[in-house]
C-alpha cells in the first residue's frame, strides 16, 4: 500500500493550497461586492433576495472552479 499522501510535506502542501484558495476566493468576492451598486450581503440576507442569492452562488462556484484549476 502506497502512503505517499500521508507524508508531512504532502499534507502541509494541501493545507497551504487550501488556505491560499480560500483567501483568493474571499478577495474575489469582496471585489465583486464592491463593484456592484448595492451591498450583496444586505440584499441576500436582509431583503431575502433569492434571485440575487442564486446569481451570487453561481459566481462563487465559478470563482472556486477557477481557483481550483489554477492551484491544481
Amino acid at each position: 500500500m502506497d502512503m505517499e499522501w500521508l507524508k508531512p510535506a504532502a499534507v502541509f502542501g494541501s493545507i497551504l493550497y487550501a488556505v491560499i484558495g480560500v483567501a483568493i476566493f474571499w478577495i474575489c468576492f469582496i471585489i465583486v461586492d464592491k463593484i456592484t451598486p448595492y451591498n450583496l450581503w444586505e440584499e441576500i440576507v436582509g431583503k431575502q433576495n433569492r434571485a440575487l442569492g442564486l446569481v451570487v452562488a453561481a459566481m462563487c462556484l465559478g470563482i472556486s472552479i477557477i481557483v481550483a484549476a489554477a492551484i491544481h
